[in-house]
């Protein structure tokens, strides 16, 4: 899956990183906690989160994930857009909320990736 079928299987709004949607994504991951996402998640691409604010751009950035999609219609402000282009992230928001946006990506046969051992 690219990140221009994740845009389009949650109907979401790019932010920021057009020149990055073509680029593959196999896995994601949901979480509005970021303690969770960095003990927990290895391996994904696409973070969905309801948190808006610098620490899950760098929370991102850590983990190497590549794309952060705001769900429930959440908006980052400009410093945190301008932060995630930087780092090259994509940014989108959908107004799915995180349950449906994460079953609409998994149906499509986005995965979760393995637990860190």
């Amino acid at each position: 899956m690219t990140m221009a079928d994740v845009k389009r299987v949650l109907n979401a709004r790019l932010i920021c990183g057009e020149e990055l949607l073509e680029k593959e994504v196999h896995s994601a991951c949901g979480s509005d906690m970021m303690s969770d996402v960095l003990a927990y998640v290895k391996d994904q691409s696409v973070l969905l989160s309801g948190l808006v604010n610098p620490q899950v751009i760098r929370t991102a950035q850590m983990m190497d994930m590549v794309c952060i999609v705001f769900v429930r219609g959440k908006e980052p402000d400009p410093m945190m857009i301008s932060l995630a282009e930087s780092c090259g992230i994509v940014l989108m928001t959908t107004e799915h909320r995180m349950f449906t946006a994460c079953g609409l990506l998994y149906e499509n046969g986005l995965r979760g990736g393995g637990m860190p051992k």
